[in-house]
């Protein structure tokens, strides 16, 4: 049996909000939130198989990477959703900006930035 991929772990500045972010768009529930590693805070929000670990410290930088010429940084995160439509929807309520709209085998997708420039790709091989 391959490999499965369980979790993610991202920076927040809010914890509060980046959860009820991925609760809204995406409709998964937090799992777990409690005391964290260097006195952080971390939530685990996700469904049964998989989540995202969103970990926010009160004294973490924010001083903005370019993901994609930083080795070791993160580029964006894909989430696979039944109705694109709705989740883009969804994201546009919430005040994102979706992007980079694309057709392509075997799917849908597109992309947006959240409340801390974390890059969410949304697709769809309905």
């Amino acid at each position: 049996m391959p490999a499965i991929l369980e979790h993610v772990n991202v920076t927040v500045s809010g914890l509060d909000r980046s959860i009820a972010m991925l609760e809204d768009l995406f409709g998964w529930q937090l799992r777990w939130r409690g005391t964290s590693i260097y006195s952080g805070e971390s939530a685990h929000v996700g469904g049964a198989e998989s989540y995202i670990a969103l970990y926010q410290h009160e004294k973490q930088s924010t001083k903005p990477i370019d993901t994609y010429t930083t080795t070791g940084g993160l580029n964006h995160i894909g989430v696979v959703v039944d109705d694109l439509g709705a989740v883009e929807a969804k994201v546009k309520a919430a005040g994102f900006i979706p992007n980079n709209h694309a057709d392509y085998e075997p799917g849908r997708r597109f992309y947006f930035e959240d409340h801390d420039g974390t890059e969410w790709e949304v697709i769809s091989y309905a």
